[in-house]
């Protein structure tokens, strides 16, 4: 980073710290180059970009190639300037994703962020929560969204017996309620609408097709205002048992009722799929339909250990 001009691997050899001490420990040239190999794959792993810099004439000769790492990948806009409460924060945001999760340009910008040398509030870095992606859909879905590419993937809704094929321009990836949703313009019907990752069974298929990044503009605060109202619309009346896993859970989300709480939600299939999950801890008075699919899948439970359902 201290030259534009990169520095030939013999140079690295003979001053870098380490690869020095080796050689005058009597290591090899050969084990150097070696060494320095590793290291440079090593650093390319960490994020660190390396820049190899050939003969002009042959570019394919590197018996004098120079080595840099282009300061650009690290320097921010000098109108940009962070407090170090900032800084804290913006690196607790990355390290909340998988590395995996992160899109070039964010891995880029959170490179520049750490190499700035500012220190941090320490009682913001005590706590750095993690996400975690489950759905193999997340990342071509992501890919797509930045290159602003159609994509088809086969979906299956509850009670049909076959996926379906959507073909969209996908938009924004949004999580509520702990779930993940894909949000774009379904391109059969021309309209906007949101899919649960969960329920893509296949593999996401990214053409060739493109459409304008401008509509991407707004569409995650679209597709969590979308989310926001269906569940505005639809609450479930639910009896729980005080001090349970499923009081602390839907306490988060809910409301006093004279009959226990309310809880919002946007479909009754995951939600039932949730409330089965607590067993006894609760009981689901109204709407019926969920009251219905709650109970199926308890029903199915029962079945699966010991081979008998209740009938009711």
């Amino acid at each position: 980073m201290a030259t534009e001009q990169g520095l030939t691997k013999d140079t690295i050899l003979s001053s870098v710290a380490g690869y020095r001490e080796q050689s005058e420990a009597g290591a090899s040239k050969d084990a150097l180059e070696k060494m320095f190999e590793r290291d440079k794959e090593s650093l390319r792993g960490l994020g660190v970009p390396i820049e190899t810099i050939g003969d002009y004439t042959d570019p394919d000769d590197l018996r004098e190639a120079r080595y840099r790492v282009p300061t650009a990948e690290y320097a921010l806009p000098a109108d940009i300037e962070f407090t170090p409460a900032e800084i804290a924060l913006l690196n607790v945001a990355g390290g909340v994703w998988s590395q995996s999760s992160l899109s070039a340009q964010a891995r880029s910008g959170l490179r520049k962020i750490r190499a700035l040398g500012i220190a941090v509030d320490e009682p913001i870095i005590g706590y750095s929560p993690r996400i975690s992606l489950r759905e193999p859909s997340f990342a071509p879905l992501q890919s797509a969204i930045e290159q602003s590419r159609v994509v088809t993937f086969p979906y299956l809704k509850p009670g049909e017996q076959a996926a379906r094929v959507r073909r969209i321009r996908p938009l924004a990836l949004v999580e509520y309620e702990a779930r993940w949703h894909v949000y774009g313009i379904d391109v059969a019907i021309g309209a906007d609408r949101t899919f649960l990752l969960s329920r893509i069974v296949g593999d996401v298929v990214i053409s060739r097709e493109s459409f304008e990044p401008t509509l991407r503009d707004g569409a995650g605060e679209r597709a969590l205002a979308g989310l926001r109202d269906v569940a505005a619309r639809n609450s479930a009346l639910l009896e729980v048992n005080p001090g349970s896993e499923a009081s602390l859970r839907l306490n988060r989300r809910a409301t006093p009722a004279e009959q226990g709480i309310r809880v919002p939600f946007v479909d009754v299939h995951v939600f039932a799929d949730e409330l089965a999950s607590y067993g006894p801890e609760v009981r689901v008075v109204e709407p019926a339909e969920l009251r219905v699919e709650v109970v199926r899948r308890l029903e199915a439970a029962l079945v699966s250990h010991t081979g008998s359902g209740s009938g009711r």
